[in-house]
C-alpha cells in the first residue's frame, strides 16, 4: 500500500511487488508498486498540506514528533524485529538502530522550537533589517535500505519540525519498515497530506516526477555517488536544492603509539557492523609497520568468533548482504586483491555451510599486503572485507588515507594528543572518530566532503537544510 493525503492506497496501477528476507530468500510480503502518476498524487498532496503545516506554531510541531516518538519507543521490538527479517542485520543492531532513528524524533522535536530570526543593524535612522526562517516547501525524500528505519527519521524529523511536508521514495529492498515507520506517523496524528509514501521497483520515474515536479523545492536523497550525481545535475536543472549523504571510504589509521589489541578490537566491532553495508564502515586500514602483527593477529583472533547467519538466532554477528550483486561485488575485490598479491588471512569466501547457502552470506574477510593497484584501495566495498595497509610514517599515511575522491569518515587511534589533533586537521573527512568507532548522534551533523555528499543530517545544522532566509527592509 501507498500512503497518500492519510489513506492507505493501491497504486494507480495496480501492480505490486515481492519483499524477499536476504537471510534465506524467502518472500515476506507484497507492496504497492507506485508510478509517476502516484507520485504526482503525492506532491499534490503535500503541496496542500503545506499550507496549513507550515502555519503551524514550532510548539504544535513539535508536539507530533514528541507523540511519534513515544509510540516509535513503545514499538521498538516490533520494528527491530521486522528489520532483522527485511534488511538482515542481527536484532541487537535492529533494535540500536530503531533507538537512534527515534532519538532523530526527540532531537527535532526540540529544535522545531529554537528556529530562530535576526534583527540586522541597518545603515540608515528610519531603516530596520528584520531576518526570518521560513520552510522550503515541498521535500522530496529518498533513503536507503541499508539503515531502513533511521534514514527516514532523519530525513522527515527536521523536514517536518521546519514545517516542510514530504514525499518519500523508500528504498525497493526495504520497504516494509518504511510502510511501519509511517504507521507510528499517522497514529501520532501528523495531518493528512503532511507525509506521503510512494513505493517503486522503478526509482527513475519517481525520481524524474520529484525533480521535475515545481511543486517540490528540495531533494535530500542517502544512496550511491553515482545516483547522487545524476540526481544534482537534474536538480541544477530546476535550480532545486539538494542535500545529499552518498559514498564513503573511511580510512582506520593506527599510529604506533597506539595500543594494538584495543585498535583492532575497535576496528572488528565496525568493520563488520551491518556486515559492512554501512557509508561510515571502514575500508582501508592503515596499520603502523611496527604494530601490524600484533594488531593482525588480535583481528584474526576476533573474527574467528563472529557467527553467521539469520539475525533472530542469538548469538549472531553477521548477517547477510542485501543482494546477489552485493556478494558478487565483494567477492571481485577480494579475488583481485589476491591476484595482484594480497595475502588472504581469513575468510574471502561465500558461505554456505548449515543452510546459509539459502541466503546472501559472505565470510568476514582479512587482507593484508593491500597496495594502490587493487580495486579494493580505490573502490568502496560495502561488505565484510578488512584490508589491512602497512605504512612507515605520518606523512606517507596521511597522503594515502586523503588519497579517495571521497570524503565522508575517517578514524584515528592514537594516544599522542598532538597527533590526534593534526590527524582531525588534516583529514579531507566530514566525521573523524578519535579512538571512537561510533562519532554519530542525532545531536551531532553528519555529512561528508567532496564526492561523498552536500550538507549535513543530524545537530543544528540539520534542520537548516529545510529553511529559507527571507529578509524585510522596513522603513518607518
Amino acid at each position: 500500500m501507498l500512503y497518500i493525503n492519510g489513506e492507505w492506497v493501491e497504486s494507480e496501477s495496480n501492480r505490486s511487488f515481492p519483499v524477499y528476507n536476504p537471510a534465506n530468500g524467502e518472500v515476506i510480503g507484497e507492496v504497492a508498486d507506485g508510478n509517476r502518476k502516484d507520485t504526482k498524487e503525492a506532491i499534490n498532496a503535500a503541496a496542500q498540506s503545506f499550507k496549513t503545516w507550515s502555519k503551524l506554531t514550532a510548539y504544535e510541531r513539535s508536539s507530533y514528533l514528541y507523540k511519534a516518538y513515544q509510540i516509535m519507543m513503545e514499538r521498538k521490538e516490533e520494528l527491530a524485529r521486522l528489520m532483522t527479517i527485511e534488511q538482515g542485520k542481527p536484532l541487537k543492531a535492529a533494535r540500536n538502530e530503531v533507538q537512534y532513528g527515534a532519538d532523530f524524533l526527540l532531537w527535532y522535536a526540540e529544535e522545531a522550537k529554537r528556529v530562530y530570526g535576526e534583527i540586522i543593524p541597518a545603515p540608515r535612522r528610519d531603516q530596520r533589517f528584520l531576518a526570518i526562517r521560513q520552510p522550503v516547501g515541498v521535500v522530496g525524500a529518498i533513503t536507503p535500505w541499508n539503515y531502513p528505519v533511521s534514514m527516514i527519521t532523519r530525513k522527515l524529523a527536521p523536514a517536518l519540525a521546519a514545517g516542510c511536508t514530504v514525499v518519500l521514495k523508500p528504498a525497493e529492498e526495504t520497504p516494509l519498515c518504511a510502510k511501519e515507520v509511517f504507521k507510528v506517523f499517522a497514529d501520532a496524528g501528523i495531518p493528512n497530506g503532511v507525509i506521503n509514501l510512494v513505493s517503486s521497483t522503478n526509482p527513475e520515474e519517481i525520481g524524474e516526477e520529484l525533480l521535475s515536479n515545481k511543486s517540490v523545492k528540495k531533494i535530500t536523497f542517502t544512496g550511491s555517488t553515482n545516483i547522487g550525481k545524476l540526481l544534482a545535475e537534474k536538480a541544477a536543472r530546476y535550480v532545486k536544492r539538494i542535500s545529499m549523504e552518498l559514498g564513503g571510504h573511511a580510512p582506520f589509521i593506527v599510529y604506533d603509539d597506539a595500543d594494538p589489541v584495543h585498535a583492532a578490537k575497535g576496528v572488528s566491532l565496525v568493520k563488520f557492523l551491518n556486515t559492512g553495508q554501512a557509508c561510515i564502515s571502514p575500508n582501508r586500514i592503515f596499520v603502523h609497520r611496527s604494530i601490524a602483527e600484533e594488531f593482525t593477529n588480535t583481528l584474526i583472533e576476533r573474527v574467528h568468533k563472529l557467527r553467521a547467519g539469520n539475525g533472530l538466532e542469538e548469538g549472531v554477528s553477521i548477517g547477510p548482504l542485501v543482494n546477489e550483486a552485493a556478494i558478487e561485488k565483494v567477492d571481485n575485490q577480494v579475488k583481485d586483491a589476491i591476484e595482484r598479491g594480497a595475502s588472504l588471512k581469513i575468510g574471502g569466501n561465500r558461505m554456505i555451510e548449515s543452510g546459509l547457502d539459502k541466503g546472501n552470506y559472505y565470510a568476514p574477510t582479512i587482507l593484508s599486503g593491500i597496495n594502490k593497484e587493487m580495486k579494493i584501495f580505490s573502490e568502496e566495498t560495502f561488505g565484510p572485507v578488512a584490508p589491512i595497509i602497512i605504512f612507515d610514517s605520518d606523512e606517507e599515511v596521511m597522503q594515502m588515507a586523503n588519497d579517495t575522491n571521497y570524503g565522508l569518515a575517517a578514524y584515528v587511534y592514537t594516544n599522542n594528543l598532538s597527533r590526534a589533533m593534526r590527524a582531525f586537521e588534516e583529514l579531507n573527512f566530514g566525521i573523524i572518530g578519535i579512538n571512537d568507532i561510533n562519532p554519530t548522534s542525532a545531536a551531532a551533523p553528519f555529512g561528508g566532503m567532496n564526492e561523498s555528499g552536500l550538507g549535513r543530517e543530524g545537530g543544528r545544522e540539520g534542520i537548516e537544510e529545510y529553511l529559507e532566509t527571507k529578509l524585510g527592509g522596513f522603513s518607518i
